[in-house]
């Protein structure tokens, strides 16, 4: 099984790689899409949407702003000509507002997951509200992702990716080696204390060594470090929250598609929840940082 699952990981990590690195950028906004979609499909499993209708129109609530948002440049720019508005030269401001909403959830989310798990457990929300959870938090990851390439380049992409990995792996083997305490029994009893020290022990070592690779002086050098270890905590309880998830739906996957690793939700689970709160904090330290 753990051979299964590296090899699984290594062709994927692979074709990331390869994607990040070579596909030009209106390429690269369908690549992510894709997997955002089969994400999607797995999460209507997740929220009761039974019917083939009723998943193919969420799908299309996210392919439609995704396409919104991939040509929405050359749509502005249409719009000031056709209503006389002024030119608008920096589109990236509107997301660094937009940006805003996702990292609240997520620090909520993380709050509640570790101070009110029985409430959370307990909760039965209606449908709409399920389907709505899903949308904001695949669509916010797809559009973070996809801006993070194009205006920081595939450096940023590939170190957030990196840190991500680093982590889950530090954290699977150092869980294995010296898990003890339990993170979060209720939502996901496998997970341990001593696997997240593992994980943001990854990150540290990630921020310093990014650091030291661009030369940065000590106060970007501390930003990135403290933004690598806020992202991997952040990551961690996006993996608990989609655990809590499933368990609520009483299935150990999301799917079946990944061998030894379930579904594509199940790989992308940390990542979901990471990327908008790693782009903000790019956004926070300097656009330059990746130059």
């Amino acid at each position: 099984m753990l051979l299964q699952r590296i090899t699984t990981a290594l062709i994927l990590a692979a074709v990331a790689i390869t994607a990040i690195f070579t596909l030009p950028i209106m390429y690269f906004y369908p690549f992510i899409g894709v997997i955002v979609l089969i994400a999607a499909w797995e999460w209507t499993g997740l929220s009761s949407i039974n019917s083939v209708t009723g998943k193919v129109l969420f799908l299309l609530s996210l392919i439609l702003p995704m396409l919104f948002i991939a040509f929405w440049t050359y749509i502005l720019e249409f719009l000031s000509v056709l209503l006389e508005w002024p030119a608008i030269k920096d589109y990236s401001g509107i997301l660094e507002w937009l940006v805003i909403g996702p990292v609240i959830f997520w620090v909520m989310m993380m709050l509640l997951i570790r101070k009110a798990p029985e409430e959370l457990l307990a909760l039965e929300l209606k449908t709409r509200y399920k389907v709505f959870i899903g949308w904001f938090v695949l669509f916010a990851a797809w559009m973070f992702i996809v801006k993070l390439r194009a205006f920081y380049g595939p450096g940023a992409v590939m170190y957030f990716l990196i840190l991500i990995w680093a982590a889950d792996i530090a954290a699977y083997f150092s869980g294995k080696k010296f898990g003890v305490d339990k993170l979060a029994p209720l939502v996901s009893p496998g997970k341990t204390v001593q696997g997240m020290y593992g994980a943001m022990g990854a990150a540290l070592v990630c921020g310093i060594v990014l650091a030291l690779y661009y030369g940065y002086p000590i106060m970007i050098a501390t930003d990135f470090i403290m933004l690598s270890l806020l992202t991997v905590l952040v990551s961690i309880y996006g993996d608990l929250f989609f655990s809590l998830v499933k368990r609520k739906n009483n299935v150990k996957d999301s799917g079946t598609i990944l061998p030894g690793h379930g579904g594509v939700l199940d790989r992308i689970d940390s990542v979901i929840a990471a990327a908008p709160f790693y782009y903000a904090g790019v956004i926070l330290i300097g656009r330059g940082v990746f130059s």
